[in-house]
């Protein structure tokens, strides 16, 4: 069932099945707002990665060190129980000749954020992309969130972060390029 045909009843029929009362005053606006929510929690489905990274070539073709934007903002959602996790992301490329709008990596992190995920999957995604339609010398991303679907039910382990990293391109086999951009990654 997509978002469009997941409707007010339905969520009304979840308080249902919860033992919820749907016609208290506290939830009567409850389905409504919840259908809402979710098609904005969702919305990177209809998103496309390559409207959001535009690239230009002024300014760039002399740079030839990282750039890297850290304390990016993460919110998504665990495909496994569609508990959020939450947390920030850091992207760096190493330019070549074209660069893009720093605003353009929130964009995107939020593209594939608002997807159902796993935080490993949203990684190489934000990675991966970058490299197609950046096409820089190398790209590196490092995301760190928190789960609720570990912190709320289950093991219950308040606190812990998750870490991933997707290195790409020439920050693989170059050690001193990717020494230098977890080093920054890790100052977040």
């Amino acid at each position: 069932m997509t978002h469009e045909h997941f409707g007010k009843k339905d969520w009304h029929r979840f308080l249902e099945s919860i033992g919820e009362d749907p016609e208290r005053s506290g939830l009567q606006e409850t389905p409504a707002r919840v259908e809402k929510a979710w098609k904005e929690w969702t919305v990177g489905y209809h998103q496309d990665p390559a409207n959001i990274l535009k690239v230009f070539e002024d300014g760039a073709e002399a740079y030839s060190e990282l750039i890297v934007v850290r304390g990016i903002p993460v919110y998504s959602h665990c495909e496994h129980h569609l508990a959020p996790f939450f947390g920030k992301a850091t992207i760096g490329y190493l330019p070549d000749g074209k660069i893009v709008g720093l605003s353009k990596f929130t964009r995107l992190v939020d593209c594939f954020a608002k997807r159902l995920q796993v935080q490993e999957r949203l990684t190489t995604q934000i990675a991966n992309a970058i490299m197609e339609h950046l096409q820089p010398k190398a790209v590196g991303v490092v995301i760190s969130c928190r789960h609720l679907c570990m912190e709320s039910r289950g093991i219950r382990a308040a606190g812990e972060e998750t870490i991933t990293s997707a290195l790409l391109g020439d920050l693989r086999p170059n050690l001193g390029l990717r020494t230098e951009f977890l080093a920054l990654a890790r100052e977040c």
